[in-house]
């Protein structure tokens, strides 16, 4: 935990402190920002204050008094109701405007992760409780020099194994050896073990109608055959298995197992290349300009080139989403569909770019990453300009 430099962020932002708390492990961030990890499971309430100014302070339950040890100042045990209420009292006192992980409207449900009950308490102590999603993207979505080296590098790998899937699909079509969407899944998941690489759920496998379900997985109960004559969506996400702090690489890429490819198809993959190129020019004239940006600005560029395409009801997802640790991190997202994210886009951050149309037979995707540096912004990874010809 850097102590100074969250302080300096809170006066900043005219707050008088961050307020921490925990029940049941349910909020990882906490524990991530405050540098720590419980000895034990957290089986009861606590609470750390860190105020603009002065000595951090927590209120922790007596039967696990030790459990803010590792964190900076005094810690007041309670055991009744009564004396938490007052020990969180004492605690606050002075204070008129708090963070807290708690998002307006739920708009940011990575942030969002206080209950509702807890909120009260704090604002019926005349205390405004705003939302720590602008600090949690400063202090958690941001990447050292060694996370981007582990991005750069898990990308190398899960572009060799990407290019070996589609060559392996081919294969299997000209020997005449059945292949499956869940075939080709296993055999992705193979390959990330054999490169290093871990990922917590996935790959997608999509075949035709079933590339056209942006989250659909095959499993051993469900899937497709991969013949000829049908489209084929990967999208693949993974981070260095050895390395401590590991960020995600995450993409999605497109082809087809005839050549040349049907006009449909290309016309549709056209029109998603398109909308991913001006979503990544946005960020990057911004980004060299020094402009201010907007995670919703990225999405419009994105959105509203394939609504003038006529495809804007087959765009059902936001245009990217935060990377870091998890694959779906707790920065800015490029969104104004689900939400209208309206954080900044700031320097040290990483995104993916994913514009998608989805029909009633095909479903064409295509995600690259992009990071934001102090001067200017990039795509990490190989960017796809042509389908696959799976042949």
């Amino acid at each position: 935990m850097d102590l100074s430099a969250i302080q300096s962020a809170l006066r900043d932002a005219n707050l008088d402190g961050w307020l921490f708390y925990d029940h049941h492990e349910r909020d990882p961030l906490a524990y991530r920002i405050l540098g720590f990890k419980p000895v034990r499971h957290v089986t009861r309430r606590w609470y750390y204050l860190i105020p603009a100014t002065g000595e951090p302070a927590g209120l922790v339950h007596r039967i696990e008094a030790g459990m803010l040890d590792p964190l900076p100042g005094v810690k007041t045990a309670y055991a009744s109701w009564q004396l938490q209420q007052q020990g969180l009292e004492n605690l606050l006192r002075g204070c008129r405007r708090v963070a807290m992980q708690y998002s307006p409207a739920n708009s940011v449900p990575y942030v969002d992760l206080v209950d509702g009950g807890t909120i009260e308490r704090i604002r019926a102590m005349g205390i405004e409780v705003v939302s720590s999603a602008g600090l949690i993207q400063y202090f958690e979505a941001r990447w050292s020099d060694a996370q981007l080296e582990s991005h750069l590098e898990a990308g190398r790998r899960v572009d060799r194994v990407r290019h070996g899937a589609f060559a392996e699909i081919a294969a299997r079509l000209r020997a005449g050896v059945p292949c499956t969407e869940f075939d080709i899944k296993n055999w992705i998941l193979s390959s990330f073990e054999r490169e290093g690489l871990f990922t917590d759920h996935g790959p997608i496998v999509g075949v035709n109608e079933n590339a056209a379900n942006p989250h659909y997985e095959p499993t051993a109960a469900v899937h497709k055959e991969i013949r000829r004559g049908a489209m084929v969506l990967l999208d693949m996400w993974a981070r260095l298995a050895d390395v401590p702090g590991s960020v995600y690489y995450d993409i999605t890429w497109t082809g087809h197992t005839l050549d040349p490819v049907p006009e449909q198809f290309a016309n549709v993959f056209g029109v998603v290349v398109g909308a991913r190129d001006a979503a990544i020019e946005r960020v990057q004239l911004a980004v060299a300009a020094g402009q201010p940006l907007a995670g919703f600005e990225v999405d419009d560029a994105a959105r509203g080139y394939i609504r003038e395409r006529g495809f804007g009801d087959a765009f059902v997802h936001r245009t990217g989403h935060s990377i870091g640790r998890d694959v779906h991190g707790t920065g800015a997202n490029m969104d104004n569909l689900e939400t209208h994210d309206e954080r900044p886009v700031i320097a040290r951050t990483c995104f993916s770019i994913e514009p998608g149309i989805y029909l009633d037979s095909i479903g064409i995707r295509s995600e690259v990453n992009m990071y934001v540096g102090e001067d200017r912004a990039i795509v990490t990874g190989e960017i796809q300009r042509e389908p696959v010809r799976i042949v």
